[in-house]
């Protein structure tokens, strides 16, 4: 052996010797390891040991008054949840109390308690923009999600006979200016609502060679639709679709 094995020999003895020096050696005498599940590592009171199928159920909701004195549900902590007070207040500010726009509402919150027509407006506001530029795009991926097979047909209709005369649709969506549950229906378990948009964009479509057969590129112009959604509100698909498309004055 060299010099060098020997002194990382004697180097590895003291180690050793100062671990076992530190850490001791096991007797038979050491206490149980730390059972967090167990009634004496649980003091505040946990799953019973032995029985390790009982599981703590979560407190029961419960509901207390607000400062208007209306029932409101609240969780343990005394968080309310995200429901509103009452089934009303899911179209408040969308249709009149009292008319059938705000009844047939009112029908369809009773059977889908997740409906809020104030959302549903915003989402309507998102897809109308996603389906008018898709169609412009001749995106087919797009719209065939948004759409009813019938409506889808028509759109890929038109679609194709763009695209069979190559002209191109070149478009800039502005904005919605307005968006208005103007009716709704419900038959069974599936409900129609119909909105009405005015938006404004520019729209004009160009040949192959670039030139604009239809429309301006540069103005501004309004746009008057009326929009017909469709959803059956017991599926568990939170998803409307567009079932019928016109225009309005």
């Amino acid at each position: 052996m060299t010099l060098l094995n020997i002194i990382l020999l004697a180097i590895a003895i003291g180690v050793f010797l100062k671990l076992r020096s530190v850490l001791g050696r096991r007797t038979g005498h050491e206490r149980p390891p730390y059972d967090p599940y167990s009634d004496a590592g649980n003091p505040a009171g946990g799953t019973p040991a032995g029985n390790d199928k009982v599981v703590t159920l979560p407190t029961r909701p419960r509901t207390k008054a607000d400062s208007a004195g209306r029932s409101r549900t609240v969780d343990a902590a005394g968080d309310p949840f995200a429901e509103p007070f009452e089934i009303r207040n899911r179209w408040r500010g969308i249709a009149e109390d009292g008319t059938p726009l705000a009844d047939t509402l009112t029908a369809i919150s009773q059977i889908d308690r997740g409906f809020d027509a104030e959302a549903f407006l915003g989402g309507a506001r998102a897809a109308y923009e996603m389906i008018v530029t898709a169609y412009a795009e001749g995106d087919r991926a797009a719209l065939r999600p948004l759409l009813s097979a019938e409506v889808f047909a028509g759109f890929d209709s038109a679609i194709a006979a763009r695209e069979s005369k190559n002209l191109q649709v070149e478009q800039s969506f502005i904005g919605i200016d307005r968006a208005k549950l103007s009716a709704a229906a419900l038959d069974g378990t599936r409900a129609r609502l119909t909105v009405t948009f005015r938006s404004q964009l520019t729209s004009c479509t160009k040949n192959a060679d670039g030139v604009v057969v239809e429309g301006d590129p540069v103005t501004i112009r309004e746009v008057n639709d009326v929009w017909t959604f469709e959803r059956d509100v017991k599926s568990r698909d939170p998803n409307w679709k567009l079932v019928a498309t016109g225009a309005s004055a």
